[in-house]
């Protein structure tokens, strides 16, 4: 199917593009969501003549994006959840779960802006993409810890608190290997996936 883009759409094209997709992803995501409209005469016309607004509005909204990034650069969002002695969480962390830290933090996000291929489901540091913008993005830190205190050490040394904790209340450190760190998650949290069907609809039918 061919359409027009009204947005920049990651890996697809810029605003007024003609591209073609996959009728699914256009029926689905695409139309719905008013990113673009079939690619007809009418269509075609109607967008020429709302071009110049559409490219007014798309600069001071990422304007306005731009400006928000620099505020959310360098952002660490804590969240303790319960592990294993080996740092594996007794559930997973999701885009929703980021969007809520993110949104406490004091910057309003849905989880539709996490950019994300699967759950996290272990704890560690996790550099996670927010999309403000078609054209803007910032990288958060998803810091993942047992308890606060574990979670300012991770946010100090880099590096996941596992092990049993003492009655003292501190950890034993031992170094992450890279899935403990949340580079090697398992993709089978639905709700997840759901919120990146805009970076794999392409797929759909």
């Amino acid at each position: 199917m061919q359409i027009i883009l009204l947005e920049r759409i990651e890996k697809l094209g810029q605003m007024g593009d003609l591209v073609n997709v996959k009728p699914g992803y256009a029926r689905n995501y695409l139309l719905p969501q008013g990113k673009a409209l079939r690619a007809n005469k009418t269509n075609m016309e109607r967008f020429e003549s709302e071009r110049a607004q559409r490219e007014a509005d798309n600069l001071t909204k990422r304007s306005e994006a731009e400006t928000e990034a620099k505020k959310m650069d360098g952002l660490a969002v804590n969240m303790v959840r319960a592990a294993s002695e080996m740092g594996q969480l007794f559930g997973s962390v999701t885009s929703r779960d980021i969007a809520e830290a993110v949104t406490e933090a004091g910057f309003t996000i849905d989880r539709s802006q996490v950019v994300m291929d699967r759950a996290i489901k272990t704890l560690g540091l996790t550099e996670t993409r927010i999309r403000l913008h078609p054209e803007v993005s910032v990288s958060v830190t998803v810091n993942i810890a047992r308890s606060l205190a574990e979670a300012e050490t991770q946010l100090k040394t880099g590096i996941a608190v596992t092990g049993e904790t003492n009655d003292g209340g501190e950890a034993d450190a031992q170094k992450a290997s890279p899935s403990e760190q949340g580079e090697d998650h398992t993709a089978d949290d639905a709700d997840t996936a759901s919120d990146t069907a805009s970076d794999a609809a392409a797929d759909q039918s």
